[in-house]
């Protein structure tokens, strides 16, 4: 899972400036090693010391990094069996990105493409047939998830998808 791009190095100890890419970006905060993707290589790397939140970015060191410069540009993601399990009902990011957003009422609403936080939660931001679409995320409105359909059922309020005669 892609958590964030290396866009420079801070201080003195080599620590990595990380962009996030992801809203599970904060993984970041827990994980003990992660993936450095570079071009064609990709390393699994320990962490050395605690990972903090810097100004909008995370500070993570790499144990074991002797020239931090040469990772700038690099990716950063999560080992897959690292992931904390999460309870039942809740997903990552990266389970949902991509998912067929289905209506019950009017059907087929698009794309599950991205998602923004705000300070009362998560949107969904979906891409089809009704334009864009920002669905909040929360559980009232969603009816279920299969993973292994890819497609996430909502029951949405009257209103919040705006229709046109075109439909």
């Amino acid at each position: 899972m892609l958590l964030g791009v290396i866009i420079g190095i801070h201080g003195l100890r080599g620590e990595l400036k990380i962009r996030a890419l992801s809203p599970d970006a904060s993984l970041l905060l827990e994980l003990r090693r992660v993936l450095v993707r570079q071009a064609d290589k990709v390393e699994v790397r320990e962490t050395a010391g605690q990972t903090v939140r810097h100004k909008g970015n995370f500070l993570l060191r790499l144990a074991g990094v002797e020239n931090a410069e040469s990772l700038v540009g690099a990716e950063v993601l999560a080992v897959a069996e690292d992931l904390p399990r999460l309870s039942a009902g809740t997903w990552y990011w990266f389970q949902l990105q991509g998912m067929t957003a289905v209506d019950r009422q009017l059907g087929e609403l698009g794309t599950l493409d991205d998602l923004f936080t705000t300070a009362a939660h998560d949107i969904y931001i979906v891409h089809g047939p009704y334009g864009e679409v920002m669905i909040p995320a929360v559980p009232q409105f969603i009816v279920e998830v299969d993973e292994a359909k890819g497609r996430i059922l909502f029951d949405l309020p009257e209103g919040l998808v705006s229709k046109t005669d075109d439909l």
